[in-house]
C-alpha cells in the first residue's frame, strides 16, 4: 500500500478532505522512483499525469534557438505538471526534467476528472491548488520585472535553500533570466 500521508497532509493544509475522498485518492496513486536526468515529459508529448513530489527536485524548461530556459523548480511537497498540456490534453511546449533522484506520486488526468465528478468538495481543493500556482506565476513575473538579479537570486535561495546542491548554475541562471557570468558575480558578492 502506498503511503500517501505527505500528499494528504499537503492537500489538507489547503482544504480538509473527507476520509472517503482520501481513500479514493490513495487508491488511484502510483508511486515511482525516477533517476537524475530523466525527462519526465518531453516537448511534444501530452502530459497525462499530475505529479506530487514526495522527495527530490525537478525543473520545467523549454528550448528556444540553441538555448534552454528554466520555467520552474519544484521540490518536496509540491505538484508538477505541464499546465497547458495537462489541462488541455494537447502536446506540451515544455520539458520536465528530474534534477536529483525523485520519488513521485501521481494520478492521471482521467482519474482527476473522476475525483472532481464523484466528490464535489474536491473541486474547491483543485481550485485552491490552481490559485496557489497562478499566484506563484504572477510573483515570478513581477520579480523578473521589478527585482534586481541579486534580489531574484536571494528569493530563489529563500524558496529552495538547497538549490545550489541540486541544480546546475546554468539552470539557476536561466530561471533568473540572467547570464551564468552574472550569477557568478552575484555569488561572489561583486
Amino acid at each position: 500500500m502506498i503511503d500517501a500521508s505527505q500528499l494528504i497532509n499537503t492537500i489538507n493544509n489547503l482544504s480538509i478532505l473527507s476520509v472517503e475522498l482520501q481513500d479514493k485518492i490513495t487508491s488511484y496513486l502510483v508511486e515511482e522512483h525516477f533517476n537524475r536526468k530523466t525527462l519526465l515529459l518531453k516537448s511534444g508529448q501530452v502530459a497525462h499525469r499530475i505529479y506530487f513530489v514526495k522527495q527530490g527536485l525537478l525543473r520545467s524548461f523549454f528550448h528556444q534557438n540553441a538555448n534552454q530556459y528554466t520555467n520552474w523548480f519544484m521540490g518536496e511537497g509540491e505538484f508538477i505538471i505541464s499546465v497547458y498540456s495537462f489541462f488541455t490534453q494537447k502536446p506540451s511546449f515544455e520539458n520536465i526534467e528530474v534534477l536529483e533522484d525523485c520519488d513521485l506520486q501521481s494520478i492521471t488526468w482521467d482519474q482527476l476528472q473522476s475525483l472532481y465528478q464523484q466528490y464535489p468538495e474536491f473541486n474547491r481543493t483543485g481550485r485552491l491548488i490552481t490559485e496557489r500556482y497562478y499566484i506563484r506565476n504572477e510573483e515570478k513575473t513581477i520579480q523578473l520585472q521589478t527585482l534586481s538579479a541579486a534580489e531574484r537570486y536571494q528569493a530563489l535561495l529563500n524558496n529552495y535553500p538547497g538549490i545550489l546542491q541540486q541544480a546546475s548554475l546554468g539552470h539557476i541562471a536561466s530561471f533568473l533570466n540572467i547570464k551564468q557570468e552574472t550569477l557568478s558575480r552575484i555569488r561572489a558578492g561583486k
